[in-house]
């Protein structure tokens, strides 16, 4: 077991946008253009695939039918990949707004170790997880919480040798919530290029940080 924020050495490497992984990853991606998501994810997903790894998917459900489109532009049968497991195309409503009330990060925290743990135990080499995270735009408790997530799951993520990619468009998010989130993320995905990422803020240090936002007038 890797030691708290010590990323697992991956079984083997595993191309993402441009670079070579040799351990596990929590990657933000930040894009200005769907294409550009595309363009650099949907070789990483058919890769995936072509390398009996477990591929999962969290989208919003209007932009299902587009998702299953473009892989199947690159040569992946959509089809036979679901019936045997091994793709699994997830809507917002069984993922982060599966709550009766709005996002809860305590039940989504279990849901991805729950989901690295079936790709596994059902026999493949390891899980690639791409996530949209445009859910945390919606109109709903919760959501404001999503930098709290993010930091969080770096206590979990280094427990799995797993790939991990959080979306994010930059023009829908302001500016304060994309430094933030670029500071949960040990890994990043600007301009198309995979790179460690200088910014990045362990999680207890990080916690502690929005901890005294929200109470600025209590100190140590």
């Amino acid at each position: 077991m890797p030691k708290l924020h010590e990323a697992a050495p991956l079984s083997r490497s595993v191309k993402l946008a441009g670079s070579e992984l040799t351990c596990s990853c929590h990657a933000c991606a930040f894009f200005s253009a769907d294409d550009e998501e595309q363009a650099i994810l949907t070789p990483f997903a058919r890769d995936g695939l072509a390398a009996n790894d477990r591929l999962v998917q969290i989208v919003n459900n209007q932009h299902r039918d587009d998702r299953v489109r473009r892989l199947k532009a690159e040569g992946i049968d959509v089809d036979a990949a679901t019936a045997r497991g091994q793709l699994e195309i997830r809507p917002w409503e069984q993922a982060y707004l599966s709550g009766s009330n709005g996002f809860d990060q305590d039940a989504m925290l279990a849901l991805i170790q729950d989901v690295l743990k079936e790709g596994r135990s059902s026999g493949f080499g390891m899980t690639r997880l791409w996530a949209n995270m445009e859910w945390a735009l919606e109109d709903l408790p919760g959501v404001e919480k999503i930098v709290e997530y993010e930091t969080r799951l770096n206590h979990v993520l280094p427990k799995y040798d797993d790939v991990v990619v959080c979306t994010y468009d930059l023009n829908k998010f302001s500016a304060a919530t994309v430094m933030d989130i670029l500071r949960t993320h040990p890994q990043v995905i600007v301009g198309g290029i995979l790179q460690q990422n200088p910014f990045f803020v362990p999680p207890d240090q990080f916690l502690a940080e929005l901890q005294a936002r929200r109470n600025p007038c209590v100190t140590a």
